[in-house]
């Protein structure tokens, strides 16, 4: 898949843990895990900007584009 979820990076970055996100963003440990692998078909936009308020960045900080060589 093309695009790549960054979720870790910027958790790191922010040095937050899995589960105080999963607080912030009023979001399950299993449903956040799985974003954060890149296994998520889809992402509501409404969970995508709780999960970029509580990190203090941008969409594009956690979701990237590549295209396949």
């Amino acid at each position: 898949m093309p695009i790549i979820v960054n979720l870790d990076v910027m958790m790191a970055k922010r040095k937050m843990s899995l589960n105080e996100l999963s607080e912030k963003v009023d979001i399950t440990l299993s449903n956040l895990s799985i974003l954060k692998t890149g296994k998520a078909k889809a992402i509501r936009f409404s969970t995508l900007e709780s999960i970029c308020s509580a990190l203090d960045c941008q969409p594009g900080d956690i979701l990237e584009f590549r295209t396949e060589e």
